[in-house]
């Protein structure tokens, strides 16, 4: 029998769990994407950080990517199947300790809503194996007003 202490603890440790973005799922399992591997394929495939992100929807820690320092012409694509997502003239610093951009590259990404931490906001994922990347927010600088905040460990430089 359950008491309501040990209750209380296993909801705690489950709200907890949502909070730190750890997600048993892996990343838009329910749509069907042009690139697709099995779980084991994809840990196999990539680094430990970006089989976290990629395929369970974690998040690196703030100032932890090169990627937020890299300030060269080029492309920014996925980590898990090479597709171009931005490109370097959309990048600014945000300040938030992530990879962020004003626009993506034309459907390189889609998004769906995000309840995971008690509140709505919108995930950003690969058009071509729908890697979960980041969120989008509306308080990025214009043209757009919008700031894709991306984990660097979703993503690869390739220069121009």
């Amino acid at each position: 029998m359950t008491d309501r202490r040990s209750f209380l603890s296993l909801a705690g440790i489950g709200v907890l769990a949502t909070a730190l973005g750890c997600r048993a799922a892996p990343a838009e399992t329910a749509k069907r994407f042009p690139v697709q591997l099995s779980d084991a394929q994809w840990k196999a495939k990539l680094s430990p950080a970006a089989y976290r992100v990629l395929r369970h929807e974690a998040t690196e820690r703030p100032y932890s990517s090169p990627l937020n320092s890299e300030h060269r012409a080029g492309i920014f694509a996925c980590a898990g199947c090479a597709n171009a997502l931005f490109s370097s003239k959309t990048k600014f610093e945000s300040g938030t300790g992530w990879p962020s951009f004003w626009a993506p590259l034309p459907r390189a990404v889609g998004t769906k809503t995000d309840r995971s931490l008690m509140m709505a906001r919108v995930e950003v994922h690969c058009a071509r194996c729908g890697g979960h990347l980041g969120h989008v927010f509306d308080d990025g600088p214009k043209p757009t007003g919008k700031r894709y905040c991306m984990n660097g460990a979703a993503m690869t430089f390739r220069p121009a």
